[in-house]
């Protein structure tokens, strides 16, 4: 069991701390780092990138940088998309603030590969990985609340995915990115920014991730007030969506959508416009809810909350919320916790 110092003794701490007068030890990093979802650079307030001697007739160096990244093979890049795959399903069941080290590293192999990597042939294959783990660390970043992370975390998405010439990769990137905008109080241009991810996958997008933009636009145009438009978006995405109960998008790893996840990304748009409706769709979802994915449940009681509110039904929007905030706690995500706050002052 750790121990740490009293409530007062933390105040004080926490002051010099701020103004430089102590240093963090590592008993405190720890838990600084898992409460705030941060890197030891990030909160050491140190540079994030170290600058590299210069050294005179440094040629040796960079050739052998160009020749390992030449040797850098189609199943280098498989195993570099897997650490991505395992990222991604450890972070849907435990959340984002365990594997900020794991992910920062993953994406610095990534970008020193294509860094150093010449010929095209080789380039396309380590962007289009670099685009799928920047994306998965871009969303990562949000969930525990470093917003300006997320954001340059999915340029970086985005100019790897122009980089591999893969327009779904980048059509997914700038859609995610329009959720940052939209936490940050700006839906009307996370609405623009969501359609234009619609326009630059143009006709390469497969139907699922076509379905998938469109229940996001239906999602930030509930935010922006939009009604209409959201349920225009809503039933866009229902009428692209391929049957069957399958989810996963076989072009497109990180995009699962079937019609249990369209049902509550539905309940959870109507819940933000207050429709009546919202409370089946929800249900519905949450009876089917794959147990693994741990914070979209999170999500998906948030909304229940958010749905009983809108009736005035406060004991179930209430017990909703407590169970909201124990699954937010098993995740650490910031952002549902910040949601959750928000719903329970409306109690």
């Amino acid at each position: 069991m750790l121990t740490i110092a009293s409530t007062a003794s933390l105040r004080v701490y926490v002051s010099e701390w701020e103004n430089g007068k102590r240093t963090i030890g590592d008993r405190y990093a720890r838990i600084l780092r898992a409460l705030l979802g941060v890197t030891d650079d990030e909160l050491h307030g140190r540079p994030t990138a170290l600058i590299e001697t210069v050294q005179a007739g440094g040629y040796d160096d960079l050739v052998t940088r160009i020749d390992a990244a030449r040797s850098v093979s189609l199943t280098m890049v498989q195993t570099f998309m897997d650490q991505t795959e395992l990222l991604r399903t450890v972070d849907r069941q435990m959340g984002a603030t365990s594997l900020i080290d794991q992910m920062t590293g993953h994406l610095s192999t990534l970008e020193d590969a294509l860094t150093f990597a010449v010929l095209p042939d080789t380039r396309r294959p380590v962007a289009r990985a670099l685009a799928g783990a920047a994306t998965l660390a871009a969303w990562q970043a949000l969930d525990v609340g470093a917003v300006e992370r997320a954001w340059r975390h999915y340029e970086l998405g985005k100019r790897a995915a122009k980089e591999a010439d893969e327009p779904m990769y980048l059509a997914h990137a700038t859609a995610e990115q329009a959720y940052v905008l939209c936490d940050a109080g700006r839906p009307a241009i996370a609405v623009q920014l969501v359609r234009d991810a619609q326009r630059v996958g143009g006709k390469a997008m497969s139907p699922r991730l076509q379905a998938w933009l469109y229940a996001a636009e239906a999602e930030i145009c509930a935010k922006a007030g939009l009604a209409d438009d959201c349920r225009r978006a809503l039933d866009n995405a229902m009428r692209l969506l391929p049957p069957g109960e399958g989810a996963r998008d076989p072009d497109m790893l990180s995009i699962f959508l079937n019609h249990g996840h369209l049902s509550r990304w539905r309940g959870n748009a109507l819940a933000l416009l207050g429709d009546d409706d919202a409370v089946e769709n929800l249900y519905v979802s949450l009876d089917s809810a794959d147990p693994t994915f741990v914070r979209a449940t999170a999500g998906l009681r948030c909304d229940l909350a958010q749905a009983h509110l809108a009736r005035g039904e406060y004991d179930q929007a209430h017990e909703h919320l407590r169970q909201a905030r124990l699954l937010a706690s098993r995740t650490g995500s910031v952002r549902h916790r910040r949601r959750i706050e928000q719903l329970t002052q409306q109690l």
